[in-house]
Formats: C-alpha cells, sequence, structure tokens
C-alpha cells in the first residue's frame, strides 16, 4: 500500500484511469460476455427449434427465421475453412484485448465498439470449435432480394465496425477536449 497521495490539483479521472480497472473495462468486459450470452442462447434456441424447418416469418416476408449451418466466411466464401477460421478468431480476439490496453480513457464509442467485436468474434468461435460451423438463423429481404443469414454475433461485429468508422469520421467532441486537456496538462508539466 502507498502513502503517496495524488498531486495537489490531481484530475481524479486521471488517477483512477491510470491505477486500475474503472468504468470503461467493465462495460468493455461486460458487453462482450452480454453480447456471448445472448449470441449463444440465440442460437441454440434456433438449432432446436428452427433445425429442419421451412423458414418462420417473423414480420411478414421481410424477417424470417432460417436455420444455416454456416461452413464458411460471409457470403459463403472459403467453405469448410474450420481451422483457418479458428485462427482468424483467435488472431482477432488477441489483436482486441492487446489495442483494448491503449484506448483513450474517455473514448466511450471505441470501448463499445471494441466490446461488440470482442463478443461477436468470441461467439462465432466457440461455434466454429463446439461444431465447426456457425449456426446462422436471421432471414431478411424482400421477394429475390435476400441478405445473408446472420446470427447476433455477425450483427454485434457489423455495429462494432460501423461504431469505429463512426468514430473515425466525426470524433467526439469531450473526448477532443480530454485529449486537449491532457496534452496541455502534460505540456505544462514539462515547461
Amino acid at each position: 500500500m502507498s502513502n503517496v497521495a495524488p498531486a495537489v490539483g490531481a484530475d481524479s479521472r486521471t488517477v483512477m484511469g491510470r491505477s486500475g480497472f474503472p468504468l470503461r473495462g467493465l462495460m468493455f468486459l461486460g458487453l462482450a460476455a452480454m453480447v456471448v450470452v445472448l449470441d449463444q442462447l440465440t442460437k441454440r434456441l434456433a438449432e432446436d427449434r428452427l433445425r429442419g424447418q421451412r423458414s418462420v416469418p417473423v414480420l411478414d416476408d421481410i424477417v424470417r427465421l432460417t436455420y444455416v449451418e454456416n461452413r464458411g466466411a460471409a457470403f459463403g466464401l472459403l467453405q469448410d475453412q474450420t481451422t483457418f477460421f479458428v485462427f482468424v478468431g483467435i488472431l482477432v480476439i488477441g489483436v482486441i484485448a492487446a489495442s483494448y490496453r491503449y484506448l483513450p480513457r474517455s473514448g466511450f464509442r471505441l470501448h463499445l465498439a471494441l466490446g461488440l467485436q470482442l463478443g461477436g468474434a468470441v461467439g462465432n468461435l466457440i461455434d466454429r470449435i463446439r461444431t465447426g460451423y456457425v449456426v446462422d438463423f436471421v432471414d431478411f429481404g424482400s421477394r429475390s432480394n435476400w441478405w445473408p443469414v446472420f446470427n447476433i454475433a455477425d450483427s454485434a461485429i457489423v455495429v462494432g465496425v460501423a461504431l469505429l468508422a463512426l468514430n473515425a469520421l466525426v470524433p467526439n467532441p469531450s473526448e477532443e477536449s480530454a485529449r486537449t486537456e491532457e496534452s496541455a496538462r502534460t505540456g505544462d508539466a514539462r515547461g
């Protein structure tokens, strides 16, 4: 236990950010865990209730539940390459986990985006390791224009990527002011 007190005027966010695993870490891991649990529960339901059945309409003929065993990537690419997809999944999870350490403390959108992506990657990796394929069941489209069947993990990954793009294109004003404030503080300390 250290007897060192924070410097007079020190920002409590900075002290908390250096010392441990604050709210942002709980959001990142909690969101990832929630995506994994929801993804796995819905996939088990799809296996139990939809396997061997025709598509079940949910919203007219625009959204249906259709059981599919996806042995490839999006759009049916690289069929039956389970070992490759397990390797890529582990690599992606490692990159997300490693990059988390370098996120700005105030980067809410970044934590949200990476939490969604981590949860989605883990959810699909569990399927590939457990069965050799990913269970997809959400079928969306109209007439002859149908999107490839997908699942909760796929949705989380896509939303996470969209949030990363949004963050890159439209920086959050509170994050910009926090960066400017921290730069000024570190610049003042050196001078």
